[in-house]
């Protein structure tokens, strides 16, 4: 398992376990609104806004609950919710990209410190892990799409820069500003993607240990758990045989 892993990887227990369904669709729902309202309403001529709609399809979000998160966006008393991103260390030495939707500033700083603190880790200024992570963008298909030589040829054609494709599915990394452009190219070839969205790449990876690997995955799924994070990246490999030990 590795932190850069696709969106349905890093959040990695929350996809399987249906009593944390409505937590998941609640945070998908924030990010169409906040997208939708940030640009126009439709996903064809705002590209935060299909991606957003593409991550909550693939979670089998119903088409109900997108089209209300789009029409909260529209309303004058909707939430207000800023974009707000911590870094830190996890246990390991693991550096860690924290993504936040929050409309009050001061509970989420309270909250991420504490869950980062209390699970073996320490946040940072602005700035002292980022350095260390590419901004690109991410395309993720699953394994159905092709094997790897084909989505590979596709990616190609497409303008990609890179691609890693795994059991887990298809990772395709794009240019931060040719991302939407390359997600619509593959769309002939591979059919529609399960996301498109600007991620942090890691420069270098850290492999962990087993007591630090179960005290990482600790600390994320606590971050997972408050209702502020959207998404967390890292910069940490845990070997097969970890994970089969840790359950």
């Amino acid at each position: 398992m590795a932190g850069h892993s696709k969106f349905k990887n890093i959040m990695h227990r929350k996809g399987a376990q249906d009593k944390k369904r409505s937590a998941l669709f609640s945070k998908l729902s924030r990010e169409i609104t906040v997208a939708a309202k940030n640009g126009l309403p439709d996903p064809d001529m705002n590209a935060r806004l299909r991606s957003a709609i593409i991550a909550a399809r693939a979670q089998s979000m119903p088409n109900d609950n997108i089209q209300r998160a789009i029409k909260k966006a529209e309303g004058s008393d909707g939430d207000n919710y800023e974009e707000v991103r911590y870094e830190g260390f996890g246990p390991g030495g693991v550096s860690l990209i924290i993504e936040t939707l929050t409309d009050n500033r001061n509970r989420t700083a309270t909250n991420v410190r504490t869950i980062v603190s209390k699970n073996g880790g320490n946040l940072g200024a602005s700035g002292s892990v980022s350095h260390g992570f590419d901004r690109m963008g991410l395309i993720s298909y699953p394994v159905a799409a092709g094997d790897a030589d084909a989505v590979f040829e596709a990616a190609l054609e497409a303008g990609a820069e890179d691609v890693a494709s795994s059991e887990d599915g298809h990772e395709i990394w794009t240019a931060t500003e040719t991302l939407h452009e390359v997600a619509k190219a593959l769309e002939p070839a591979l059919g529609e993607a399960e996301g498109a969205k600007l991620a942090w790449r890691p420069g270098t990876m850290v492999t962990v240990g087993e007591a630090e690997a179960g005290q990482l995955l600790k600390l994320i799924d606590a971050l997972d758990d408050d209702d502020d994070v959207q998404t967390v990246w890292g910069n940490y490999e845990v070997p097969d045989e970890v994970m089969e030990r840790l359950g």
